[in-house]
């Protein structure tokens, strides 16, 4: 066999799909350690190209390899690499520029209405399709915005009102685009620096799905992360709490430099608007981090009764909280000014903003 026969190809969806299975691949990614350490597919072992002649010994001969990088060129050279040892790989088209906008789905029934639960698994963010009988609402596009159309083609729903949860900083917002492009009602917190037009929301707002079901805009004024947080309640069964609580800590209160002030805000947000709500209503959040288990055809989402008992920030005093989130955020990637200024209409989407938001999300508190 060629050395040319033992290199293939894979698509991030095809990559997925092998994670979530039941003989995941062996992955290699030949970027440096820091590019590494910043971003990487979870389960990767890193090889830096330079030294991945000396490790084939070392490689297992009963797994499939597949081989990483940023774009994919460094793969295919780690994938010759290896071919030149009679080691068959396949190389990620794309590299981690395309896991960034790779997304699977799980669907699930709550409150009348079916919620599609959109993963994209490169950035670790959520969104949202609710939807019951010919209307669905969109929470939190992502900016690959022909996801949430196909999602709502695909179960002949007509979208009605697109939603963000706050002012997005990790991440640019396809609100807008997909509002244009179905002709759906933009609705937002006036209390964040939108420069653009929208329906403002406000407190206990309700948008019907059909004559039965409906979104209820439970608490709009929800402030900490940011000072328009808003969380969305589907009927007693399940919230929509954008970054004001993760599965595995609480949004960072210091995007706006001002912490101490939001902390406090995010306290009193939690303990007066999500945690009175009932043991089992189940917790969508906008992201998840890397110590959350993503599996396949299962929500990232738990009860508020689960977090009550996991989550220590949930039960400390309102003096021990605002000390530990202040202690504890981490420095802010320098894109997020740029990815704000985007969301908000203050800069225009040039051709490169994509790359602005490559990498991990830093919203929670670690």
């Amino acid at each position: 066999m060629s050395t040319t026969e033992l290199i293939s190809r894979i698509s991030t969806t095809q990559l997925v799909d092998r994670l979530d299975g039941d003989e995941c691949p062996y992955l290699i990614d030949v970027r440096e350690p820091d590019e590494v350490a910043d971003w990487q597919i979870p389960g990767v072992h890193n090889i830096p190209l330079g030294t991945l002649e000396r490790a084939v010994d070392a490689l297992p001969r009963d797994r499939a390899l597949v081989v990483v990088c940023a774009r994919g060129g460094r793969a295919q050279q780690g994938a010759e690499i290896l071919a030149a040892h009679g080691i068959p790989s396949a190389v990620l088209d794309g590299g981690m520029g395309a896991w960034a906008a790779t997304y699977d789905q799980v669907r699930g029934e709550f409150a009348g209405a079916t919620v599609v639960q959109l993963r994209r698994r490169g950035k670790g963010c959520l969104s949202y399709v609710v939807g019951a009988g010919e209307r669905c609402v969109v929470i939190d596009p992502s900016l690959d915005v022909a996801n949430y159309e196909a999602t709502a083609a695909q179960n002949g729903w007509r979208i009605t009102h697109v939603l963000d949860t706050h002012l997005h900083a990790d991440h640019i917002s396809g609100a807008r685009d997909l509002a244009r492009r179905s002709g759906a009602v933009l609705m937002l917190s006036p209390s964040d620096p939108f420069a653009f037009e929208f329906e403002p929301l406000s407190d206990g707002r309700r948008i019907e799905l059909t004559d039965q079901v409906g979104l209820t805009v439970s608490a709009v004024s929800v402030p900490g992360h940011t000072e328009g947080s808003t969380m969305y309640q589907l009927g007693d069964a399940a919230i929509f709490t954008g970054d004001t609580l993760f599965l595995e800590s609480v949004g960072r209160p210091d995007l706006a430099d001002n912490a101490e002030v939001f902390a406090h805000n995010l306290y009193r947000s939690l303990h007066e608007r999500v945690l009175p709500l009932a043991d089992a209503t189940v917790v969508f959040p906008a992201h998840y981090g890397t110590s959350v288990p993503v599996v396949a055809h299962q929500f990232v989402a738990r009860t508020l009764g689960e977090l009550r008992g996991t989550l220590a920030a949930l039960v400390l005093s309102e003096s021990d909280f605002v000390a530990w989130a202040v202690e504890n955020v981490k420095d802010r990637p320098p894109n997020y000014q740029r990815i704000v200024r985007i969301n908000a209409g203050a800069e225009e989407m040039a051709d490169d903003a994509a790359e602005a938001e490559l990498g991990p999300n830093r919203c929670a508190i670690a």
